[in-house]
């Protein structure tokens, strides 16, 4: 059971040094960063934590498969993965449909871009030479010069029904968006084929808020759109710092992996440390 924090994608960019150096200092076992469009690139952010810390695993949540070639993105990781051995998870997805169309990058087909992607670039960071004419992609034996020693885990972020299949098929992981709650975690498991697996490791990302500032109507009603669900069905580690821990006990308890909170406000280390204290 591992417990993560993700670095806000509404936070100041230069607040991610003192950020990750300060998770590093404590009990945390994973920093996730974003790529969202518009806010901040998900591999130079990795980068950056990765460098200033010792001991944290850094996630990518989530790198757009339409925004990456497989190749450059293999490179990119490869990278990472021979810097920082054994430190890197790194998450692909779908992107969100709307922002894909606004730089033109929406595909035919997300469900066999995303197979075709983690498939290459699984391969590329085994040290493969790897040739596939897909629908998608389309490599010509291509291969890293400097493929990474240890391999690191590539994860889907990734939340409807076929895709969590596709996710079972594929991948080493699957990332699950804000708003999951322990009831739904089980299915969630079934769909990706990982139930009774140790092999594929299931992330629930999770708002984390433990008192002060209001939390952010207006980010929950997002998110809730986001899953099409109600915002009163968003669930999250809210409430008194045991109240939090407890809804993080709860999402381990019902089978994930690693809980990856997203403490909410102007100072999310304030939440951070309160959960830390209660569990």
């Amino acid at each position: 059971m591992r417990l993560g924090v993700m670095f806000d994608r509404g936070l100041p960019p230069e607040q991610l040094i003192p950020f990750a150096k300060a998770l590093d200092a404590t009990a945390v076992d994973d920093l996730w960063v974003v790529e969202d469009l518009g806010w901040t690139g998900g591999i130079s952010s990795a980068a950056t934590a990765l460098a200033v810390t010792s001991r944290l695993r850094v996630g990518i949540g989530i790198a757009p498969a339409p925004l990456r070639n497989p190749m450059l993105l293999a490179m990119e990781l490869g990278n990472l993965a021979r810097l920082h051995p054994g430190r890197l998870a790194a998450g692909i997805g779908h992107g969100v449909s709307d922002w894909m169309r606004q730089v033109g990058a929406a595909p035919p087909s997300p469900l066999a871009l995303l197979e075709e992607t983690v498939t290459a670039v699984r391969a590329l960071l085994r040290g493969e030479t790897v040739t596939l004419h897909g629908k998608s992609v389309h490599l010509d034996g291509v291969s890293l010069v400097h493929p990474p020693a240890v391999v690191p885990p590539v994860l889907t972020g990734v939340k409807s029904p076929k895709s969590l299949a596709l996710s079972g098929r594929v991948a080493q992981g699957t990332i699950v968006p804000e708003g999951i709650g322990p009831a739904q975690v089980p299915g969630i498991l079934e769909r990706i084929g990982a139930a009774d697996s140790d092999d594929h490791e299931l992330v629930v990302f999770t708002f984390l808020h433990t008192g002060g500032e209001d939390i952010p109507e207006a980010m929950v009603e997002g998110q809730a759109s986001f899953l099409g669900v109600a915002p009163e069905d968003v669930v999250m580690a809210h409430g008194s710092p045991e109240e939090a821990a407890a809804q993080v006990k709860s999402l381990w308890a019902a089978g994930a992996d690693t809980v990856a909170v997203r403490p909410l406000g102007s100072d999310p280390l304030h939440h951070v440390t309160a959960l830390l204290s209660a569990l």
